[in-house]
């Protein structure tokens, strides 16, 4: 499946890259010229429009930078009104197999997940129906939604367009996918030693970054919930089931070394203090609640072992954000 994606994408020429500029709206770089000829380019467009936030000056890709593995660089990003939003913002890259989406998994698809953020308040602000109606008082896409779904601009096909573009950022040309097809040399040493040991009973990472997008599309708490000073309960908010007390989505970890900072508060600024989290939890957090068995007890890595997991990981960055400052591998 992962294969039909990528081809999509070089069909769509969306690894042409985008441009910024000095406000909060990335400058569009489209991978077609001229209108656009499919719901992929239609959401494509739509991810770059400002015209579907409150005030006009934010975007979907304000918060997930496509040159940044389409995540935002920040803990925590800057929505409507200079409001900050209340948890990371995560790569919306490959998607398309997920079950769940957000932290808390509180939508079921892509179409659904494409309402969230622009409701929220903290990031778009704008209702979803008010959003339709600003896509119809302009005549260039009641254009392209005719063209394109037969139908003026609906909620409906609003979700659609973003999420059929969304399904195509679909990333799978790394090192690591090399070395798995055969090329004993697009991986270092050290990161081929990193590998075993990620798969290993010591630093048990595969118990739930498995999946070719390295996710079990689980929800785990890996200790950061004490009730005091981290309060976020994250999926029990939605289903108010005490054993989901503290409780995250499992992110994949494809591009992690551009996605930074990480977890769902963006607590950590680099891979090395993600390590180092998860070799002692209690350093950080001394009372975790409901903290999974798998880390109740230190995993004690070795500094070696620390450098050869953050080498490995680095190896599932796609080609096409290989010259990012946050991809470079360690020596």
């Amino acid at each position: 499946m992962k294969r039909v994606w990528v081809l999509l994408l070089v069909v769509l020429g969306i690894a042409a890259g985008y441009g910024f500029t000095g406000s909060n709206v990335p400058r569009a770089e489209l991978s077609f010229q001229g209108a656009p000829a499919t719901a992929e380019q239609l959401g494509e467009m739509l991810f770059f429009e400002p015209m579907i936030s409150a005030n006009r000056d934010l975007s979907c890709a304000s918060c997930h930078i496509p040159a940044h593995g389409f995540a935002d660089t920040v803990a925590f990003s800057t929505g409507v009104g200079g409001r900050l939003g209340k948890r990371n913002a995560p790569s919306c890259a490959n998607m398309s197999e997920r079950p769940y989406f957000f932290f808390d998994g509180r939508a079921a698809t892509l179409e659904d997940q494409v309402r969230f953020p622009i409701e929220d308040e903290n990031e778009m602000g704008l209702p979803i129906a008010e959003a339709v109606a600003r896509l119809n008082s302009d005549p260039k896409y009641v254009q392209y939604f005719n063209a394109i779904y037969r139908q003026a601009p609906s909620e409906a096909n609003l979700k659609s367009a973003i999420a059929a573009f969304e399904r195509t950022l679909e990333t799978s040309s790394t090192p690591f996918d090399r070395y798995m097809k055969g090329n004993d040399s697009a991986i270092s040493l050290s990161a081929q030693r990193g590998r075993e040991l990620f798969m290993s009973d010591k630093a048990k990472c595969f118990d739930c970054h498995f999946s070719p997008d390295f996710t079990g599309d689980e929800f785990r708490n890996i200790g950061l919930y004490d009730g005091v000073k981290y309060t976020d309960e994250g999926r029990f908010v939605i289903t108010k089931d005490s054993a989901d007390l503290g409780k995250f989505k499992v992110p994949g970890l494809r591009n992690v070394a551009v996605t930074a900072p990480y977890m769902h508060n963006g607590m950590f600024r680099t891979l090395r203090e993600v390590i180092d989290y998860y070799d002692d939890p209690y350093k950080s957090v001394a009372r975790p609640v409901n903290i999974d068995t798998l880390l109740l007890q230190p995993l004690h890595l070795t500094e070696q072992e620390k450098v050869d997991l953050e080498n490995f990981m680095r190896t599932l960055t796609d080609d096409r954000f290989a010259n990012s400052s946050r991809a470079s591998l360690k020596r």
